[in-house]
């Protein structure tokens, strides 16, 4: 098979224009009113939507990948990184490394895009990895860089990269068309959806290409729409990472992109939606702690904070008495009275009966009109 980058057209990608003349209208449409919905919001409500933002896609971007970090640690290291309050624990060194590289790209977000920063990341990335021969700079080793699926004793070659010796050469070459593309105004879907792709093509590292090429594509985004968080990708693509790797496997056999441009696009947009779900639970879980400040006990608010904690997906399940016994460290009965008193307040819905008996945040019941 001959693989992709040994053609002579290599990498000169086509695509049908006319596909994304509305998506990218409406990539612009959304972005506008995600901004006009974060100016709305109180600062502290802004540093809320920062973090949740930040370490959603830490956390979903290394799932992509079967790694799974813990979401306490990464939102401490995101806010100690933005100087915002913490209460002193140290991150551990993974959770460090991913949250480290997403405030990075946060906060340089407008910057050209380079070698150094790649790099940058990729020590972040890989921050306590031993294992690895190269950390901090491109692959060296002669051994082929094979992406694989299936059983380990029949394994499947879907795609090879690159060798390692021309990997320096197709990086220069895809930094300044990276750059380039940005500045001679490609649409901002196509510049990023390209840049992941072109740069998984590449796949430049030992480890965490991925990850590094989900971050360049927020990056993309984030300068076509000149300003970071206006999307979740990492996030919207953990729901169906299925979809994504098929969606890479096809695009690696002809550079003619158009199919994945357009699932790529698709995906960005139902991010956005994501973002905005966001914002409004957000703003909702405000308005809901101003109501019910002073009429919570400190284990009917403990809990209250913890469902919220789960974010607008909601506690899984459902809030069982059970669950409320244990994250409060207290008995049936005050479980029995303190959810009973929720209810009655109007602090939790109440659905089913006996045993199973659900309680939810009423989140849905609370003016959904404010985006």
């Amino acid at each position: 098979m001959q693989w992709i980058w040994k053609r002579a057209d290599w990498p000169n990608f086509t695509f049908d224009p006319a596909a994304f003349v509305q998506l990218e209208r409406e990539f612009h449409r959304n972005t506008g009113l995600i901004l006009g919905s974060v100016s709305s919001v109180s600062p502290d409500d802004a540093d809320e939507l920062k973090v949740s933002l930040l370490s959603n896609e830490a956390l979903d971007t290394s799932k992509i990948e079967g790694e799974i970090l813990d979401r306490d640690s990464v939102q401490l290291s995101i806010r100690g990184q933005l100087g915002l309050q913490t209460d002193g624990r140290r991150p551990g060194p993974k959770e460090t490394g991913v949250s480290r590289m997403m405030v990075d790209l946060y906060k340089s977000y407008n910057e050209p895009l380079d070698q150094e920063r790649l790099f940058s990341w990729h020590r972040m990335m890989m921050n306590g990895r031993i294992d690895l021969e190269i950390v901090g700079g491109y692959r060296v080793h002669e051994d082929p860089m094979q992406i694989v699926s299936g059983r380990l004793d029949s394994p499947q070659v879907f795609y090879e990269a690159p060798p390692s010796y021309r990997v320096p050469k197709e990086m220069e070459n895809y930094l300044l068309w990276f750059n380039r593309a940005f500045s001679e105004g490609m649409p901002t879907l196509v510049h990023a959806g390209l840049a992941h792709l072109y740069f998984e093509l590449i796949h430049p590292f030992e480890d965490g290409n991925g990850r590094i090429g989900r971050a360049i594509a927020e990056k993309a985004l984030a300068m076509g729409a000149k300003h970071p968080l206006i999307t979740s990708l990492s996030s919207t693509v953990e729901r169906n990472k299925k979809a994504y790797y098929q969606a890479l496997e096809r695009a690696n056999g002809s550079l003619e992109v158009t199919d994945w441009l357009v699932y790529f696009s698709e995906e960005v947009l139902k991010a956005q939606i994501n973002v905005q779900k966001l914002i409004l639970f957000i703003v909702e879980k405000a308005r809901y702690f101003e109501e019910f400040r002073n009429k919570l006990n400190e284990r009917q608010a403990k809990v209250a904070l913890r469902l919220f904690r789960e974010g607008p997906e909601g506690f899984k399940g459902g809030l069982s008495a059970e669950n409320y016994i244990r994250i409060c460290k207290t008995s049936p009965a005050t479980a029995t009275r303190d959810l009973a008193e929720m209810v009655a307040l109007g602090a939790l819905k109440k659905t089913g009966k006996l045993r199973y008996t659900r309680y939810y945040l009423p989140m849905g019941d609370r003016n959904p009109d404010i985006i």
